[in-house]
């Protein structure tokens, strides 16, 4: 199948092919770097329906995008979020139907979303310790999380990657076992810099912040790390583990920044469309959908009209303020 035409190209000559999904801002879980512990969530009546949602998956396609990955918060605890999986695997244009998830629902729902043509799922792991686990998630459970892990792994998606934020002084001494652990299950492991995107109760982001340097550096004294130039469309660079199929992410807003060659924006679970992760650029889908519920094209057009606005990149600085007030729950993880 030929690839098709970009038609959403921002003023820096960057093409979009790619778009980050929210369908919800709710979660089951409180991990301390994405949200404060007594959240308030957005009323219903602000979120996208699913139904809109699916509606702007089709424009986007039809836009040339290539690649969608829903998000949340936790996208499985959204009511009937299988039925929009269905119609987003159904799209012509989708190459790649991805989605990100904390792994708790996923004994119910993996296979599933396997028929219904997700492609390949990201799970996040902070620790290999449930009690450390606990604390990062301020009320998860590690041994639902890695059973998750393996009903993803029995369904045969095309690829089973695992997230890893790292903070120091918290999670920053199990590097070499979560390697391990993906190594173990012949899956690949993206490691995260910490983002700066809302006000999180008594967490030091500067004093937790551990850079991709730092732990490259961890895993060498116990791997041969080997660069490589594959990449899955997103914003990770990746080495291979020596003498396994297994890949190395790291995601690195801080240390190494990836805004050159940006080729993704997001959209909120309320409907807007954020031009960049560490920038308040948007656009009001919602208003867009809202206002035109049978007119496509003014919608894409809504779309067209919001590259004009995406900035060259992020200014993320742990040490300055104002840093992003919106949590990382209501971006889209």
């Amino acid at each position: 199948m030929p690839e098709p035409t970009p038609q959403l190209i921002d003023r820096f000559g960057r093409h979009i092919n790619y778009v980050r999904l929210s369908v919800t801002d709710r979660c089951d879980l409180r991990c301390v770097y994405c949200m404060a512990e007594d959240m308030t969530f957005l009323p219903r009546a602000q979120v996208l329906t699913l139904e809109e949602i699916a509606r702007l998956g089709r424009c986007l396609s039809e836009l040339g995008v290539t690649k969608l990955r829903v998000t949340g918060g936790e996208p499985l605890v959204r009511r009937n979020v299988l039925w929009l999986f269905e119609q987003l695997g159904a799209l012509p244009g989708i190459r790649d139907l991805t989605l990100t998830t904390n792994g708790t629902q996923l004994p119910k729902y993996a296979q599933a979303l396997k028929a219904a043509g997700v492609t390949r799922i990201n799970i996040s792991l902070d620790s290999l310790r449930p009690d450390r686990f606990r604390a990062i998630t301020r009320k998860g459970e590690l041994k639902q999380v890695q059973a998750g892990i393996d009903a993803a792994l029995a369904a045969g998606f095309a690829r089973v990657k695992l997230n890893s934020v790292i903070l120091r002084h918290r999670n920053d001494d199990e590097v070499c076992d979560l390697v391990r652990f993906a190594l173990a299950r012949g899956m690949d492991l993206s490691f995260i810099e910490e983002m700066p995107l809302g006000q999180i109760g008594d967490h030091d982001r500067a004093e937790a912040y551990y850079s991709s340097d730092e732990i490259r550096r961890d895993l060498s004294q116990h791997f041969e790390l080997i660069p490589t130039t594959e990449t899955t469309g997103g914003p990770s660079r990746y080495w291979r583990v020596a003498g396994h199929e297994t890949k190395i992410g790291f995601i690195s807003p801080h240390s190494h920044n990836f805004c050159a060659d940006c080729n993704r924006v997001r959209v909120t679970a309320e409907g807007r469309l954020l031009l960049c992760l560490g920038q308040e650029h948007s656009a009001d889908l919602r208003r867009a959908l809202r206002a035109n519920p049978s007119d496509d094209e003014r919608v894409k057009q809504a779309i067209r009209d919001a590259m004009a606005i995406k900035p060259r990149g992020h200014d993320f600085d742990l040490t300055e303020q104002p840093i992003i007030f919106r949590h990382m729950n209501a971006t889209g993880g």
